[in-house]
């Protein structure tokens, strides 16, 4: 991840929970992702958590999980801490490329990636770690925006982000750099196909994907991949 992409959370922690429990279904689309861990175990490794939605996703999908969650926000992080947990979460300050010298090892039982994978610098190599961070059998489940592949899906998110997302985004934090990144990413990121192929060489099997109901049909989906 650049550094810029970090600082640019850190500017918008405040404000960020406001915008997401604005887009119809951010929340329960976490929670259907999360259901992929259900059986994996209880060590789980949530990368790029944010402000905690994904940790809390995946609490309320694995009982007695006993959670890890990593981000490279200093300020997301103070949010996510600030909250009540149902039980006790390690949260940890790194870059998800900086894992170990943060001193967070293997092996746990899976991985949980929201909104991640889109921001790495180098997602072979990011996804190539984490697969080394699980057990024999472990899960990853990344949950992101994907746009399919044909033009419905990429002409819908360009006109969301314009007429709502980017102008929410000034209005509650005064900023509308990282919703202007957002839409940037998206459209650049790799499509379904593509990721699973990405997912394959890092040497994941079992890789399978499904896309959300709603607006967001196209646009944001779920991959579930074992080691």
């Amino acid at each position: 991840m650049s550094a810029d992409v970090p600082a640019a959370f850190d500017a918008a922690a405040a404000g960020y929970d406001r915008l997401t429990g604005l887009n119809p279904g951010y929340h329960r689309h976490l929670r259907q992702a999360a259901r992929g861990l259900t059986g994996a175990g209880p060590r789980i490794l949530d990368v790029g958590c944010g402000t905690g939605a994904s940790t809390a996703a995946v609490l309320a999908a694995v009982p007695h999980a006993r959670v890890v969650a990593v981000d490279g926000s200093a300020g997301m992080l103070a949010v996510a801490r600030d909250k009540a947990w149902p039980r006790p979460v390690e949260f940890v300050h790194s870059r998800v490329e900086d894992l170990a010298a943060a001193g967070v090892a293997g092996p746990f039982d899976a991985v949980f990636a929201a909104y991640l994978v889109r921001n790495l610098p180098d997602p072979d190599t990011t996804l190539t770690a984490l697969r080394g961070l699980l057990r024999p059998g472990g899960v990853l489940v990344i949950h992101d925006y994907s746009l399919a592949e044909h033009p419905v899906p990429a002409c819908l998110w360009s006109a969301v982000c314009w007429a709502v997302i980017i102008p929410s985004g000034r209005l509650v934090s005064g900023d509308a750099s990282l919703y202007r990144y957002l839409w940037r990413s998206v459209r650049r990121f790799d499509a379904p196909g593509e990721l699973m192929t990405r997912l394959r060489r890092a040497g994941f099997a079992e890789v399978r994907c499904g896309t959300v109901r709603g607006w967001q049909r196209g646009i944001v989906h779920t991959f579930r991949a074992t080691t």
